[in-house]
């Protein structure tokens, strides 16, 4: 039997119930699925059977959070199934131009992992409980994978079995988190002659409900398709800046939150272009005037028995919920690389902005990097980390929380009083740029310790590629300050 993967071994047969043999590949040799797996794969061909799905993307996150794959057909997907596909292995090493940061031609790409020497492959595998068919193509299917060495060991660089590693971490502790999301975004017009994009919405109309109902058919398209993909959006939100929205997400357990931000922000920008609209999570386009996008991350603890753990009697918060928030605060410098990830995010961090500037927590206080929330009849108290920009890949994000955290739980980190006043409190000030972010990150150990010095390195080269391609490009303000002055 073949059981190379589908872009070796070509078509494979035609959809079908799952049978015995379909446990057999790559798949089920390397044992990458288990029953709950299996399951979602019958129940997958059933439905792609009963709504003639005609083609299958399936695609990773890649180190940006932003999905790379191929697209198989219906007769093609069974052997895609049992033994994953191939891609190349230089996709794990792109900074956001796409040009390769390492010497992958060489002996020894100094990557400190085997399998990326020559640009060898490396195999997407499908996880079926993902599957979903796109509202805005109905005969056709999405897939996100898990990606793995063809010797069947999982690639280190993979954010989204790195997130699940760190949460076993966690669960090891008897720990859970439950995360949740708010997402912000820019959606503008075409481009006017000035190249620039045409907003949609002028400032100063937060929550203004006949502002939003101006953009009724972009919302009523938006809510469609994400709920269409079975999404927990909450809320449609027109936000505080020209053009600048805001969908909320449902807490649920933090693999799936991640998962929800990819396919979120995918659909997202999907669904605005056919709509001839330009949607984007950059944090502050041109354009966007004085209000920066940012992506406020609300997290919670519970025990295996589904307890909230940082919940104590007449307590804001309980010491398993201090020590959270301390290390959320004590390691807030390098993980900035991971929650705010690209130069332009750096540009959000301002004083009377809604965003952090520095490094502190308060209460209900949204000028706080931590915004602590008490404990109310609806749940319990959580924490809402309001530093990261919602470019950043939701995998690290989510990992570097946890890391953090379990940090501090292990050490019992005090996170000091909360602030009255965070823009002018004597705190340290978050870094200015991702330059100096990674500086942070070389200083703290932390996450080597959680993930292994070849991760921190691996996307340490990647963003360090990208600052200093940043560095020596010549900008428009360069020009206007100095080309007539001197």
């Amino acid at each position: 039997m073949d059981e190379r993967p589908v872009s070796e071994a070509g078509g494979g047969s035609a959809v079908r119930p799952m049978l015995a043999t379909d446990r057999e590949g790559f798949v089920a040799r390397h044992e990458l699925w288990d029953d709950a797996k299996h399951a979602a794969a019958a129940q997958l061909r059933r439905v792609v059977d009963e709504l003639g799905v005609e083609r299958v993307r399936i695609g990773f996150a890649d180190q940006h959070g932003v999905v790379h794959g191929k697209t198989v057909t219906r007769e093609a997907l069974p052997a895609a199934l049992r033994s994953g596909i191939t891609a190349p292995s230089s996709l794990l090493l792109k900074d956001t131009a796409g040009r390769t940061v390492a010497p992958v031609f060489s002996a020894d790409p100094g990557l400190g992992v085997e399998g990326f020497a020559g640009i060898g492959d490396v195999v997407l595998v499908p996880d079926p409980t993902t599957f979903r068919v796109l509202p805005w193509s109905r005969d056709t299917g999405w897939l996100l994978s898990d990606v793995h060495f063809p010797d069947g060991r999982p690639v280190p660089f993979c954010t989204r079995s790195l997130l699940r590693g760190e949460l076993g971490r966690l669960a090891a502790t008897g720990l859970e988190l439950t995360v949740g999301v708010e997402l912000e975004f820019h959606v503008f017009g075409e481009p006017g002659p000035d190249g620039v994009p045409v907003p949609l919405s002028t400032g100063g109309q937060l929550l203004h409900e006949e502002g939003l109902d101006r953009h009724d058919e972009l919302v009523r398209t938006l809510h469609r398709g994400l709920t269409d993909l079975d999404l927990p959006v909450r809320t449609l939100e027109l936000e505080f800046g020209p053009s600048q929205f805001e969908i909320t997400m449902a807490a649920r357990a933090a693999h799936l939150a991640a998962d929800d931000v990819v396919l979120a922000r995918a659909a997202i920008r999907q669904l605005c272009l056919r709509s001839g609209l330009r949607a984007t999570f950059m944090s502050r386009p041109a354009g966007s005037a004085s209000a920066s996008t940012g992506w406020h991350l609300h997290q919670s603890l519970r025990d295996g028995t589904g307890r909230a753990v940082m919940d104590a009697p007449g307590e804001l918060l309980s010491s398993t919920g201090r020590h959270w928030l301390g290390g959320l605060l004590r390691h807030a410098a390098a993980g900035a690389v991971f929650c705010t990830p690209t130069v332009n995010g750096y540009k959000r961090y301002l004083p009377h902005s809604l965003a952090p500037d520095r490094v502190g927590w308060g209460i209900d206080n949204r000028a706080a990097m931590i915004r602590v929330l008490p404990a109310r009849d609806e749940g319990g108290a959580r924490l809402e980390n309001r530093a990261g920009e919602p470019a950043a890949n939701p995998y690290l994000y989510i990992a570097a929380q946890v890391a953090a955290g379990r940090d501090g739980v292990a050490n019992a980190v005090d996170p000091g009083e909360p602030l009255d006043a965070p823009y002018t409190a004597p705190v340290a000030a978050l870094p200015r740029s991702l330059g100096e972010a990674l500086d942070a990150l070389a200083a703290d150990p932390v996450f080597e310790r959680a993930w292994g010095s070849e991760v921190v390195a691996w996307f340490t080269a990647i963003k360090r590629a990208e600052f200093d391609r940043y560095l020596a490009h010549v900008s428009d303000w360069e020009q206007r300050e100095y080309f007539g002055l001197l």
